[in-house]
């Protein structure tokens, strides 16, 4: 019972994970056109079809396995009524000692034990027989070693800077991205401005684009089980490893794509009074720099989010704490949306904490973007398995491709404090 309570566990937990990057997937790609201004095209039509498909396939699954969990929770909450009825019950049979209210009492027991009164005699023989204490210690052939709950594993699977940029699907081992580099012209006809001519030569310059290339990179990890611990292991160890090697994929995806942000980024640098730690205003001062640069970059597509390494939290959480934040540039972060992922906004402008930014340096207080400067492609190929007869185990890996891409490097700014 407890070995198939951990295993639904285990796969409502993965369904719903699944669920909720199908999920980010589908409000990234419609952010991404509705950015754009434009309709959904047959790719993105395609996509959306497959992803409702497999979400409403994910939501089936979650619901029977639930309802099934709730019917187990039900049995198991019986079972153990009835057995603490019967321990209960047992126990007053059991328990009722032999006590005399008197030394009168006692002595009118003895005299007729003396006289032949067999119920005289056993309660004298109850009263006065030695017991022999039996410990836990004197059972341990037939004492159990109970694990209870589920595998703690501490690790932060969740991606808030992969899913605010949201997931592209990736479409073959390598690809092109257009981009324009050299832009039409327009002026004013004819070289004297204003007073110019007519029939004048209008300007002229030929637009020019050329491609980014991206290319597939391959993230994986395995892990050989023998069949003996997938048999014998309460929790279930394979379910344990392949969560695990999920997990891991998603940990390394988003520092893939928190590396590529610090290599291509652009220095907004804080001017603080003291040199030292900078307060709220010097903080929002570089933020809005950088907010203008990015503009300058992207001309005001995409939205423009704010992305926080776990270290730097205090920073930015403390000057903008939520107490009384009627003359405050933020409402602030509550300490109860700590985590990776949404912390809340600072000037309106969403601030994500995310640990795929833990190898920036210590000078870096934060990197503002446009979700328009930057994209991510993944192909996810999931968990594998192969079995291995003549070892008699089982081999498991978890594989993806995932390739961030900075289409734009001015669309992202670094905040530094280079004092």
């Amino acid at each position: 019972m407890g070995i198939n309570s951990h295993a639904n566990d285990a796969m409502i937990r993965r369904l719903e994970n699944e669920l909720e990057e199908r999920n980010a997937f589908v409000q990234g790609l419609i952010a991404n056109v509705q950015d754009a201004e434009r309709d959904l095209n047959d790719t993105e039509k395609s996509s959306l079809t497959e992803a409702r498909s497999r979400m409403g396939a994910l939501k089936d699954q979650i619901d029977q396995l639930e309802d099934t969990a709730r019917v187990a929770g039900e049995i198991a909450a019986r079972a153990k009524q009835v057995d603490h009825a019967i321990t209960t019950a047992r126990r007053s049979y059991e328990a009722g000692p032999i006590e005399y209210r008197s030394a009168g009492h006692y002595l009118v027991d003895h005299v007729a034990a003396q006289t032949g009164s067999k119920s005289a005699m056993e309660r004298i023989e109850i009263y006065t027989r030695a017991a022999a204490h039996q410990k836990t210690s004197d059972n341990l052939g037939v004492i159990p070693d109970p694990i209870v709950g589920e595998v703690l594993n501490f690790i932060d699977a969740s991606r808030p800077l992969v899913n605010a940029l949201g997931p592209r699907d990736m479409p073959s081992a390598t690809w092109y991205r257009p981009k324009v580099t050299a832009r039409t012209l327009v002026g004013v006809q004819g070289s004297a401005g204003a007073a110019a001519d007519e029939k004048s030569e209008l300007s002229s310059q030929k637009m020019t684009i050329t491609r980014l290339t991206g290319n597939a990179v391959t993230y994986g990890g395995y892990v050989n089980v023998s069949r003996q611990n997938m048999d014998f292991s309460s929790p279930q160890a394979m379910d344990a490893v392949v969560n695990d090697l999920a997990a891991q994929y998603a940990v390394q995806t988003e520092a893939a794509l928190g590396v590529a942000l610090i290599a291509g980024t652009n220095n907004v640098e804080l001017t603080t009074a003291s040199g030292g730690v900078p307060t709220a205003t010097e903080l929002t001062t570089a933020l809005w720099t950088a907010v203008a640069n990015v503009y300058a970059a992207t001309k005001g597509q995409g939205r423009v989010i704010l992305a926080i390494q776990p270290a730097k939290l205090g920073n930015w959480g403390s000057l903008f704490a939520p107490v009384n934040p009627q003359n405050s540039q933020s409402t602030g972060f509550q300490a109860a949306d700590f985590g990776q992922g949404l912390m809340g906004t600072v000037s309106g402008i969403p601030a994500y904490c995310s640990s795929g930014l833990v190898s920036a340096p210590a000078t870096t207080f934060g990197i503002v973007m446009s979700t328009a400067a930057v994209e991510v492609y993944e192909q996810r190929i999931g968990a594998l398995q192969a079995t291995e007869p003549s070892v008699l185990g089982v081999q498991v890996a978890y594989a993806g491709y995932f390739t961030p891409m900075t289409v734009e490097t001015g669309g992202v700014q670094e905040i530094v404090n280079l004092a």
